[in-house]
């Protein structure tokens, strides 16, 4: 089950990437990451009474470590970041033979094509890319599902060995509810559209976004939904997936045309093969 959200259609070139660029640092996410990847969701104590007050800091709180893990970036995942800028920015002149990709470009709706473009793009650049795709099982706490979403492993750096850089193409989709409180809406609000990033600093993000989700139901007294967890969230990039190649769009990208194909009703058999004593008849074909 891929979750795909229509977003608002905006412009290629507007879209979000939005980091401020402070060089290389030592693992800024490691300051919201506890080594546990299971994530407890359920066992935080209920309240039958609401604080204004504890509300306030935490919602202060949840934004100020989103924007510890947004406003910093090292230069492998800016490098990467702007090519994916420069792809999607190309990508929006590119046809396939899905009647969905324009729409896709565009904000909301064939996000399969639009992958694959994007990543053959990513790969003629040079970068290891791939399409990497995530299946879970249910278990007592969330549902089975799939996710589809691109991978970079940059191996320039021996010092640091492989990195592994995440690229979705609909990051704040993703999180968006629609019956949010406010304060939730605005946390969401900081995110981009398209996010590229480690794994590790994806990893802290979505520690914090699930926390904001279950704070916001319960503020207003709503169930949370299971795929808004933090288990099925993270199972979607951090989990086991199959790695694979993209195979190439169909007619149309890059500007390549369809070979033209004979068709037995306009193939001149005679002409081709021309055997003595034969004479062309002609044959009335009626189209049903």
């Amino acid at each position: 089950m891929v979750e795909i959200r229509g977003v608002a259609a905006t412009s290629l070139d507007d879209m979000v990437f939005e980091y401020l660029e402070y060089g290389e640092e030592s693992s800024p996410e490691s300051r919201f990451i506890s080594g546990d990847d299971c994530y407890d969701d359920d066992g935080e104590e209920e309240r039958s009474s609401f604080d204004v007050e504890e509300s306030k800091a935490f919602w202060d709180e949840q934004k100020k470590l989103l924007q510890g893990l947004l406003y910093r970036t090292n230069s492998i995942e800016s490098k990467i970041r702007q090519a994916t800028k420069e792809v999607l920015k190309d990508a929006k002149n590119s046809q396939c033979g899905c009647a969905r990709f324009a729409a896709a470009v565009a904000g909301g709706g064939c996000w399969s094509c639009l992958r694959r473009e994007v990543c053959n793009r990513l790969i003629n650049l040079g970068y290891d890319c791939a399409i990497c795709k995530s299946k879970w099982r249910s278990s007592s706490s969330i549902p089975s599902g799939e996710h589809s979403y691109l991978e970079v492993v940059d191996r320039s750096s021996a010092k640091r060995g492989e990195t592994r850089v995440v690229i979705e193409l609909n990051f704040r989709a993703e999180f968006e509810m629609s019956r949010a409180s406010e304060e939730y809406n605005l946390l969401i609000g900081q995110l981009p559209e398209v996010f590229v990033g480690k794994a590790e600093r994806l990893r802290g993000m979505i520690k914090i976004l699930c926390s904001a989700a279950k704070k916001c139901m319960k503020e207003k007294n709503m169930h949370l939904g299971p795929w808004r967890k933090h288990k099925y969230m993270q199972a979607k990039w951090l989990g086991r997936c199959d790695r694979s190649a993209a195979a190439p769009l169909p007619v149309g990208n890059s500007g390549r045309t369809a070979k033209s194909k004979a068709s037995m009703l306009t193939f001149d058999l005679l002409e081709a093969m021309p055997i003595p004593g034969l004479r062309r008849t002609a044959v009335e074909v009626s189209v049903i």
